[in-house]
């Protein structure tokens, strides 16, 4: 969780603007809906296609690719991306897997929604998204990560992503990132994976992804370091 308090990692935002935007998460409540509101549409103004949390799609793309070979079975494989926003990773997924996959990116925030469902339909002159393979399938729609009982029915996804929303959610309490984590493994297949992608040391959160997910296996690996940091990829797994 500290990455959520340093400086946000945005290549591609000025320095003034990665100041503003800092500033304005400092001492916020991340589970605040209206603060993610202003946040991608201020970031929107700065002409800024994807925003990202830690890193995009192509620092993960080493692990995610294996794990959507392991369910080929499939055609395609289910991914939800939980707390979405305007990042890189649902995108990546869809302009660059490979093979066949049905990415859906939820978030509470209606702007980011609209935003990449705008980016990905080329809205505003822009030219649609091609997909990185024909059978290939992306969607966004505008859920609580809380609460997917709309979006998602029980054990319908194989892979089940979270970038940063975990740190998000849990600033407001554990009893919102408790809900977060069953609602994440309630809609996972029971051969399914859920990665939660995290800059929060293994000591701190494994306690909780253990207590919360009895029954299921839970295991760390290191993510880069990106930027100087190191980055966790905390991955909860049911019976292969």
């Amino acid at each position: 969780m500290a990455a959520l308090r340093r400086t946000l990692h945005v290549a591609t935002l000025a320095a003034g603007a990665r100041r503003a935007l800092a500033g304005s998460l400092a001492g916020s409540c991340l589970a605040d809906r209206r603060l993610w509101d202003k946040l991608h549409a201020d970031t929107q103004k700065g002409h800024v296609p994807t925003f990202d949390w830690f890193f995009g799609y192509e620092e993960t793309q080493g692990l995610l690719l294996p794990l959507l070979q392991e369910t080929s079975a499939v055609c395609p494989p289910r991914v939800l991306d939980v707390g979405c926003g305007t990042s890189s990773l649902c995108i990546g997924l869809y302009t660059q897997c490979p093979h066949p996959v049905d990415v859906l990116g939820v978030d509470f925030s209606p702007v980011a929604i609209a935003h990449m469902k705008r980016l990905l339909e080329g809205g505003e002159g822009q030219t649609p998204l091609c997909p990185g393979h024909p059978a290939s399938r992306l969607h966004f729609m505008q859920a609580d990560a809380q609460n997917l009982e709309p979006v998602a029915s029980s054990g319908s996804f194989h892979l089940v992503l979270d970038k940063g929303t975990w740190d998000a959610v849990a600033r407001g309490g554990p009893k919102g990132a408790y809900q977060l984590l069953s609602e994440c493994l309630r809609v996972l297949s029971p051969q399914g994976t859920l990665i939660q992608f995290s800059d929060e040391d293994p000591d701190v959160r494994l306690p909780y992804l253990e207590q919360g997910s009895p029954g299921w296996r839970v295991t760390v690996q290191e993510v880069g370091p990106f930027g100087g940091i190191t980055y966790f990829a905390y991955l909860v797994q049911g019976s292969h």
